[in-house]
């Protein structure tokens, strides 16, 4: 480049030095920013003081195991107020009609809901059985299987409790108790013995209410 004048050589010597000017500015402002950067990063050593590691102690760390998803506290719950709900006390025998078969309909429902349910019009859906089970096994079997069957909208189920001809006596022990237990469950509508083919005088068939109230219809006027 060639300069013409004096004046022309004195306005690039001036914009040399403010470009060397702008150049000078914006490094010490870059070197500020990083200290600043630094100083916030080592902010918690320099309000304590400088840092030691501790020895090192032998003790183990435990760590927490994650609580179950399991409601493990209701079921118990549920399980406990079963027990305590069913008697083994309980008086059954003015509640059943004994007729030519055992039968129990729920104060209030006509006899047609027994005849239907021992001509078969209730297809049974679900089935237990009790065989083998102590007492209170059997009790709270019975009441989650009444309890489960209810919830999921299920109207017919069988329990099977036995004839009781492996018992002392050939006495069906476990039959007294399931009639007992049915009478007091709240979900139950109404039992027969099953037919022959069903299990006969070792099971019964058991009609439970709608799993919604609100819409309960009367299975005496139900048509199947």
């Amino acid at each position: 480049m060639k300069i013409q004048s004096l004046a022309e050589l004195k306005q690039i010597r001036h914009a040399m030095a403010e470009h060397a000017a702008r150049l000078a500015a914006e490094e010490a402002a870059r070197r500020e920013a990083e200290r600043r950067r630094e100083r916030e990063q080592r902010l918690f050593e320099l309000a304590v003081g400088p840092v030691v590691r501790l020895p090192a102690h032998g003790r183990v760390e435990q760590r927490l195991q994650a609580p179950s998803t399991q409601p493990v506290q209701r079921q118990l719950d549920e399980a406990r107020v079963m027990h305590e709900a069913l008697s083994d006390e309980f008086d059954v025998e003015t509640l059943l009609h004994t007729d030519d078969l055992l039968s129990y309909r729920r104060p209030g429902l006509g006899p047609d809901v027994v005849r239907k349910l021992r001509e078969g019009r209730w297809s049974i859906q679900r089935h237990i059985d009790l065989h083998g089970l102590r007492i209170d096994e059997a009790r709270e079997a019975l009441g989650q299987f009444i309890r489960e069957c209810h919830r999921h909208g299920l109207r017919c189920v069988r329990v099977v409790h036995g004839k009781g001809l492996g018992s002392p006596g050939r006495t069906p022990v476990l039959k007294t108790r399931v009639l007992r237990w049915l009478v007091q469950k709240r979900e139950v509508l109404a039992f027969v013995q099953a037919r022959p083919a069903e299990g006969g005088a070792g099971a019964l068939v058991v009609l439970l209410q709608p799993a919604d109230r609100e819409r309960r219809i009367d299975p005496a006027q139900r048509q199947n």
